[in-house]
Formats: structure tokens, sequence, C-alpha cells
């Protein structure tokens, strides 16, 4: 039997789904989480009442499993993808997913679809969703009682088309992603359903992605669309701290990155009135790493502002270091990689 990876495209996958073999599930019943599953199906058979298609009870995760040169496969830091999760779960009221549990699910989703993990060099990586929800019925408005975590594997190139090369994004003033006292701070799908008519509208306009101010004021940045945003300014690395942005594993991981290399790291509030000051601007994220941004266009003001047609060296180096270090090509001093010993 021929192999059906053999026909794939590596090297110009989109960001998208792509279906593979199996994936994994649990269940929360009676106050416990049950044994792992695991199907071929694609399909969730799911109660018409269920809180997560009624009140938004659904959260979800992403991470990667990279395969290095030397052939092993890695995950990154995939215990803060569990911390969130948690963190998420707890957000909006639903049963919290163990570290034990979400580890198994990772790791077995992975092996059982092992022949998906792109090739080094492709460009490509096997991306992971660990997704949660409210499977349980309710009509009132309250938690449900039962839950479904699973996890299932699609291999993927590039979020943006245009990979490691800047993007143009727009400033939007008349969307908001979350309110200030909000969800914003979790991984939530509401957040997403809420951003989707502006980036709509501005991928028609020819913009890579938005960045949305906070809700209460419109004078600070929050989030670049799915992702952070960080500036570069002189040496320093500056990125917003608002309760409405999502914490970023990935933004974390350049902070401290960003401090190995010798710059000074500020997360604080950032006015928007300050992006003119920026050398080099990014947006960050697991889907991404960085994606480093050319322009930025304020549709209210009909501004913009230019950082550049080519990569910043701050940015370049920042990417080719986290990218290094997932693939195994620069030494993980801070213990960040774990191999899936089994594939």
């Amino acid at each position: 039997m021929m192999d059906d990876t053999m026909n794939i495209d590596w090297g110009n996958l989109p960001f998208a789904y792509f279906k593979t073999d199996y994936n994994v599930r649990c269940y929360y019943r009676d106050g416990k989480w049950g044994e792992i599953e695991v199907t071929s199906s694609e399909y969730i058979p799911i109660h018409m009442a269920a809180t997560a298609l009624h009140y938004g009870q659904e959260a979800f995760e992403g991470l990667k499993a990279y395969r290095g040169k030397d052939g092993k496969v890695r995950l990154f830091r995939w215990k803060e993808n569990a911390k969130r999760m948690r963190r998420s779960a707890d957000g909006i009221m639903m049963a919290e997913v163990p570290t034990d549990i979400f580890k198994e699910a990772i790791f077995k989703a992975i092996e059982l679809n092992a022949k998906y993990i792109p090739p080094y060099g492709t460009g490509a990586t096997l991306y992971l969703r660990p997704l949660l929800i409210g499977s349980g019925p309710q009509v009132g408005v309250k938690p449900a009682d039962e839950y479904m975590f699973m996890v299932f594997v699609s291999p993927v190139g590039p979020y943006f088309k245009e990979g490691f090369k800047p993007v143009a994004i727009e400033v939007v003033r008349d969307f908001d992603r979350a309110a200030p006292l909000g969800t914003g701070h979790i991984k939530v799908g509401g957040n997403y359903a809420a951003s989707m008519r502006s980036a709509d509208r501005a991928h028609k306009d020819g913009f890579a992605s938005v960045l949305f101010l906070d809700a209460k004021e419109k004078k600070y940045i929050d989030e670049a669309g799915p992702a952070n945003f960080f500036g570069i300014k002189g040496n320093k690395y500056i990125t917003p701290q608002s309760h409405s942005i999502l914490p970023s594993i990935t933004n974390m991981s350049l902070e401290q990155i960003a401090k190995d290399i010798g710059l000074e790291v500020e997360r604080r509030p950032v006015a928007v009135d300050e992006l003119e000051t920026f050398e080099e601007a990014g947006a960050c994220g697991t889907a991404a790493i960085i994606s480093p941004i050319g322009k930025i266009y304020d549709r209210k003001l009909d501004k913009t502002i230019h950082y550049g047609d080519v990569a910043g060296p701050v940015s370049t180096r920042l990417y080719e270091t986290l990218r290094g270090i997932q693939q195994g090509e620069i030494e993980d001093t801070h213990e960040w990689t774990c191999i899936v010993k089994e594939v």
C-alpha cells in the first residue's frame, strides 16, 4: 500500500486543515476524567443543547512538533500550553484538563500521525490543536456537567503566506477584539469570532492582519490580530501589557531570548502614538513565530508608518534563534524543548 504522504508538497503547504489518520479524545463525566480514546473519525457526536454551541464554553490551544536536522522530533514548551488551557477552562468555568492527560493526548496524537510530520528544511511543521468543549446539555446559562477534550494534528506551512517577510497591517478603531475585563487574556473562541469582521475587511484591503487598540480609550496597542505585538527601539524589546491580551508563549520566549542577547525588555502599556518611534515591529505567535511588520496603516488618520521591505536585524536574530532552538540546531539552555522519543 502506497504511503499517501509521498504526494504531499511539503514546501508549499498552506496554514490550513489537512486530514491525518487519527485524533484522540477524553471525556469528563460524573466529576472525573475518563480514559483517552483513539478514533479515525473527523466528526464529533454532540448534543444539540451542548453549552459549547449556545454559551461559548470552548477553549483551544496551538503548538507544533518540529523535525530537526538530526531527525528527532521536538515539542516546544508544551507544559505552558497545558497551563494556559487550564487558565482558559477556569475563566469560563469548564473542567480543567490535568497535565498528565494533556501530555498523553498530545504525544499519542503525534505518534499515531508520525508520517505527517514534515521533513526538516521544508519550512513546514506538524500543528497540534488541543480542544476543550462543553459537551453536556444546558438550556439555562450555566456551565455544562460534561466536557470533551480532544487533540488533532495537521501538517502546515507558514501562517502568513509571506513567511518570514514583512507584512502590512492596519490599525482598526471601529472594532474591538475583547472588553477590558472580558476574556481577552484566555484562549477562547469568542475572542476570535469577534476579530473576524475586521480581519476580513483588512484582507480585502490588501493587509495581512489588523492591530487592535484597547477597547476603553483607543489609546494603547492590544493584539496584532491573532498574535502579540512587539516593537524594537534602540536596545529595547517592547511589548504591550493589558488584561485583554492573550499571554503568548512565543512572546514570552522571545522576551527571554531578547534578554539573552543583551536587549532590555519592557512589557508595559504601549501607546499607539509610539508606533512611529520603533525601528522594527513584528507580530509573534505559535503559528508564525515572528511575522515582521513592513508597514502599518491607520484607517482613521489615513496615515502609513513604514518599517522597511526586509526584516530588521533584531527581529531576524530573534526569529533565527527561536527557530534554531525549536529544531535542535541551537543549544536549548532554558530546557524548553522535549524529544518525542517514540517517533
